[in-house]
């Protein structure tokens, strides 16, 4: 759970809903990281922009490059996920 206040799945609605939506897995679930966002739901939007660019733009690096570098941040950061 995010320790940070998140509009619960059943409350959100329009463009927020469509978000979730969107976002989710094939099972419904929504990354924490992404509902954080919830209360601003362009920063949701851009926040995946920024990272489908990031991940999956033009770079010198592959996909398994980039994904092993934010594994590594991730384990730097401590962060579980």
């Amino acid at each position: 759970m995010a320790w940070i206040p998140y509009v619960p799945d059943e409350d959100a609605s329009g463009l927020l809903s469509r978000l979730y939506e969107s976002y989710s897995d094939s099972n419904g679930v929504l990354d924490h990281i992404l509902k954080i966002h919830s209360l601003n739901p362009r920063s949701m939007r851009d926040h995946m922009e920024l990272y489908s660019h990031l991940m999956r733009g033009p770079s010198p690096l592959s996909r398994v490059q980039r994904e092993m570098i934010a594994v590594a941040v991730s384990v730097a950061n401590d962060c579980f996920y």
